[in-house]
């Protein structure tokens, strides 16, 4: 049994190995993606700012930080997200509603696809990303029919979302309910990264996860507006362009079920908490010196963490977690993600913040593997940073914190 008890209150993102059958294989996108030319020209990279500082190496320990409460009483929250230049915190609610939060005060949805979502399981509407210069937005949800959708928004100057103008990129088939990964995120180079999971079932069952033909158990990268006929484009310097049976918009492969990620801003490196099977949870970080994740093997189903897993999956050239817990006390469903840039608490520059939906810790950790535990909350489902490198925690029960010095 694997997680069981768990399924129906963990189920939106714990990635519990469930037992379910049926449903189809693979993944089909929405439309045929328009894959650049060798001379066409692509957005040019925007190197991440520079003037943050690095890692602190001062103490840090819990002392130092408290969990300031700023919203209560939502219906469980999953995401946040801002528009460039708006202060205003747009809170995801897996209901499949965005509501505005100004100065803690949540206001009228800004979008509400309820009626288009399924939220059953790890299903709903998961994630939030505002295009860095156009006025839009990406949405990932999970349809009626089960399959996953990263859909287009018009976004008014008001912040409210113009339904009208809907418009979906991508769709992937979902063959189980659970591991529908959820986390939408603009990079530094303007295109859109997309995280999926291996599709559901248990242990990587159909060995989706390092199967360069399929989208699930990967991220994306991709230009999401629509260029001729193509929904999206396929940014030429992706890694698998051009390799005979891939699928060009992989970034990333052999991930279980990678909730949330983020890039540093400060350096541009990439942070994910990937849910494990039943008995570790990882954290992956893949630095921008090495390409920031492009091509990179998180090694799901070969491993569980460091852990030999599916020993007919190939198990070289593996990016290994710099952190792993096995399940128990620490909790059985790993939760992220945000790397702190703000301001006021010196000694946590540049530590990643992750949580455990299970037990609720929340810990800092350095690339090097070092981890100091900063506190315990209940059922985090989401970690992020605001426009400022401050980070707030999601509780799942209702809550918005923001990381505060104590």
């Amino acid at each position: 049994p694997l997680r069981v008890a768990l399924v129906i209150a963990v189920a939106m993102l714990a990635g519990c190995s469930s037992s379910a059958t049926g449903g189809t294989t693979g993944s089909t996108p929405a439309t045929v993606a328009s894959t650049p030319a060798p001379n066409e020209t692509v957005p040019p990279v925007t190197e991440p700012p520079t003037t943050v500082a690095p890692t602190s190496t001062l103490p840090l320990s819990p002392a130092m930080v408290k969990f300031t409460p700023l919203i209560r009483g939502v219906d469980k929250p999953v995401d946040i997200a801002w528009r460039p230049n708006d202060p205003t915190l747009f809170l995801v609610q897996q209901d499949g509603r965005i509501v505005p939060i100004r100065d803690g005060t949540p206001g009228a949805a800004v979008l509400d696809i309820s009626t288009a979502v399924s939220t059953g399981s790890e299903q709903g509407l998961l994630g939030l990303a505002f295009h860095p210069t156009k006025p839009l937005a990406y949405v990932d949800y999970t349809d009626t029919a089960g399959n996953s959708v990263i859909a287009e928004y018009a976004v008014a100057a008001n912040g409210t979302f113009d339904t009208a103008s809907a418009r979906t990129v991508l769709q992937v088939e979902q063959p189980y309910p659970n591991h529908n990964g959820g986390k939408v995120l603009f990079g530094h180079d303007g295109y859109l990264y997309i995280g999926f999971g291996d599709g559901g079932g248990s242990g990587d069952q159909d060995r989706r996860a390092l199967n360069t033909g399929q989208l699930l158990g990967k991220i994306l990268r991709i230009d999401p507006t629509a260029t001729g006929s193509g929904a999206y484009t396929i940014p030429a310097d992706n890694p698998f362009v051009g390799v005979a049976g891939a699928r060009g918009e992989i970034w990333s492969v052999g991930l279980r079920n990678p909730w949330r990620f983020t890039f540093d801003r400060a350096n541009g490196d990439l942070w994910i908490a990937d849910v494990g099977q039943n008995l570790w949870e990882e954290v992956d970080v893949a630095p921008a010196a090495k390409g920031a994740g492009r091509g990179a093997n998180f090694g799901w189903s070969a491993f569980e963490a460091t852990h030999a897993f599916n020993a007919d999956q190939p198990s070289d050239a593996v990016t290994m977690p710099i952190y792993e817990y096995p399940h128990g006390p620490q909790g059985c469903s790993v939760s992220g993600a945000a790397v702190y840039r703000g301001a006021t608490i010196p000694s946590l520059a540049g530590w990643f913040l992750f949580s455990d939906y299970c037990s609720g810790i929340v810990w800092a950790t350095r690339a090097d593997g070092n981890v100091v535990t900063l506190g315990t909350l209940t059922s985090v489902s989401s970690i992020n940073d605001g426009p400022d490198g401050a980070v707030y925690v999601l509780a799942y029960d209702g809550t918005v914190f923001r990381i505060d010095p104590s």
